[in-house]
């Protein structure tokens, strides 16, 4: 059940009408009285001699009654509360119990109070009701009602146990504001998915995955086709920001501009600046320099392959760390969805959007992030911005499966820290990343795995005894688990891949499976293959690699003999 409080208004008369009348987009259906102050409240619903003036006046009188000076300028209060998608349909009755108990958890009407406002409740949906209410009690005074958002959410849970309604986790204030109600129907109208403010706030935190100055953030703003209008003291110094989309006007034909903070609270100017001032004086001469899509220095190849080693670093942290660092760690992970999901090929773009806009939520809670302890994962974010589009095939399209099977780790590591934190909603958030992810794998990952999967079988019996006689010796304790698995073959062949290049395949395989839980892996043979060919510097795409016979070269053979080479060691915490 979701209750909002509206702004404060000064128009009783107008409320109403919009209450009783048809809605902007005829939604409204037999608009009626469920509960009010008192039970001989006018109904202009059901009564055709009531008008809406009659109930206007009723709810005004306490007010008119007061001195004209002493009047509040804003008088009006209004309270939406809807219930879920899924919830059973309420009876009248019903709905006038939550009325009352939501007036008395707010402070318009508390129980027992024969002073209180005069309110009432219309019903003009199945699943909403709207409580509308003078703030000028009976004795003349102003009802109490600061904090009456959070009260409405806290009365909202207990309502949900008593009715069985679904259970919503309690919200923290650090969410996105959410689109009004007014937003929602002009998007419906345009047959648009999301509403401006929705659009703006993605298209927004995609131009701010990376940056590194505010010049590259507002030029970003630009290229992605947004109007931008800055805000700049007499001094000459840049105060904030504002965005509106081009085709996303008022009445005037004039833009409708929203602020970065009322898109969410970590996109006002002061917070974004945040994000490089962790760096010192601001971002170093590597971070700050040209990485434009022309720029042979990074490809969305290398990209993805140094995100994939930046996300497992980030993973050692949110393991090891205090809050303020994983705080940092999420917020920057989230950058490097958004930017994952802007450089994606069309058959893995969607779920990673998908995942992008869900662990927006993950990405903020009331524990402050440590700045500075974030670079890896920056720097990430910005290299596969500037790496540009991967094609979705070879060595691109394989070092994306490989970042996103890394990615899922991580969010699924922020679920469980959310978790311990009680962070419910931002749990949730995070899980609900994780699946979007785990669907992106699967559209990403088969045609790599199935190469290596007819690779593996291809090895001759004494190479393929060989593989499984590592996978014993490395992890007997699921050796025979991974050996029933479709993709034993693909690790098989990674594994033969591994030895070719002079790597010992036991020990790194050892290493590999120590390295955090593989318990939510749909298969541990997948993640041990990405895992291996990340740590061994191994090409993503293996039709690279040549096929294998029935012995190692001897020069591998040597190598093999030497300590595995180690390519992630954990950073020192700074």
């Amino acid at each position: 059940m979701i209750p909002k409080v509206h702004d404060m208004g000064t128009d009783t008369r107008g409320l109403v009408a919009y209450l009783y009348g048809p809605g902007k987009a005829e939604e409204h259906i037999d608009p009626h009285l469920v509960a009010a102050w008192d039970r001989l409240t006018p109904d202009p619903g059901r009564d055709p001699e009531a008008t809406y003036g009659d109930l206007q006046r009723l709810l005004d009188q306490p007010v008119i009654a007061l001195p004209e000076s002493a009047r509040p300028a804003e008088h009006v209060w209004h309270l939406s509360v809807r219930a879920a998608p899924e919830d059973p349909i309420l009876t009248d009755e019903q709905w006038a119990d939550i009325a009352r108990r939501m007036v008395a958890a707010t402070g318009i009407a508390p129980e027992g109070d024969d002073a209180a406002c005069r309110w009432a409740a219309v019903r003009h949906a199945d699943d909403h009701i709207h409580i509308i209410a003078t703030v000028v009690r009976h004795d003349g005074r102003q009802a109490r009602i600061r904090q009456d958002g959070a009260r409405s959410q806290a009365e909202a849970r207990k309502i949900e146990v008593d009715y069985g309604l679904r259970r919503l986790n309690a919200g923290d204030g650090t969410a996105a504001k959410r689109p009004t109600s007014a937003e929602r129907h002009k998007a419906n109208r345009q047959g648009k998915e999301r509403t401006p403010r929705e659009e703006l706030r993605e298209t927004v935190r995609r131009a701010a995955a990376g940056v590194a100055s505010e010049q590259e953030f507002f030029d970003r703003l630009a290229a992605a086709g947004l109007l931008v209008s800055q805000r700049v003291a007499p001094s000459g110094d840049l105060l904030g920001y504002k965005v509106a989309l081009p085709d996303d006007r008022n009445e005037d034909q004039e833009p409708i501009y929203y602020s970065g903070s009322t898109l969410a609270p970590d996109l006002s100017l002061p917070r974004i600046r945040e994000r490089w001032a962790g760096n010192g004086s601001g971002p170093g001469p590597e971070a700050a320099a040209d990485r434009s899509p022309g720029s042979a220095r990074v490809n969305p190849s290398t990209a993805r392959r140094q995100a994939t080693t930046a996300v497992w670093q980030a993973v050692l942290v949110v393991d090891q760390s205090d809050d303020g660092q994983i705080a940092a760690q999420l917020a920057a992970a989230g950058e490097v969805l958004d930017a994952l999901a802007k450089t994606s090929a069309a058959h893995t773009r969607r779920e990673l959007r998908d995942a992008a806009w869900a662990f927006e939520r993950a990405s903020r809670s009331h524990i402050r992030a440590e700045r500075g302890h974030d670079r890896g994962l920056r720097q990430a974010a910005r290299d596969l911005v500037y790496g540009g589009p991967a094609l979705g095939r070879g060595e691109d399209g394989a070092t994306t499966a490989m970042l996103i099977d890394m990615v899922f780790f991580l969010v699924t590591a922020a679920a469980h820290w959310h978790g311990k934190k009680e962070h419910a909603q931002q749990a949730a958030a995070a899980r609900q990343a994780a699946e979007h992810l785990r669907a992106a794998y699967q559209a990403a990952a088969p045609m790599y795995l199935s190469v290596m999967h007819q690779r593996g079988r291809r090895l001759s019996q004494p190479l393929q005894r060989k593989q499984a006689a590592y996978l014993r010796q490395a992890v007997p304790e699921l050796a025979e688990q991974v050996l029933t698995e479709q993709g034993w073959y693909a690790l098989a062949a990674t594994l033969a891949d591994v030895e070719h290049a002079g790597h010992d395949p036991a020990a790194l395989l050892a290493e590999a499976a120590e390295r955090r839980e593989l318990d939510t892996a749909d298969s541990i043979s997948d993640v041990l293959v990405w895992r291996l060919r990340r740590m061994a510097d191994l090409p993503a795409d293996p039709s690279a690699m040549p096929e294998h016979t029935a012995t190692a070269p001897a020069a591998a053979r040597g190598a093999a003999q030497r300590p595995a080479h180690r390519t992630d060691r954990p950073a020192k915490s700074r």
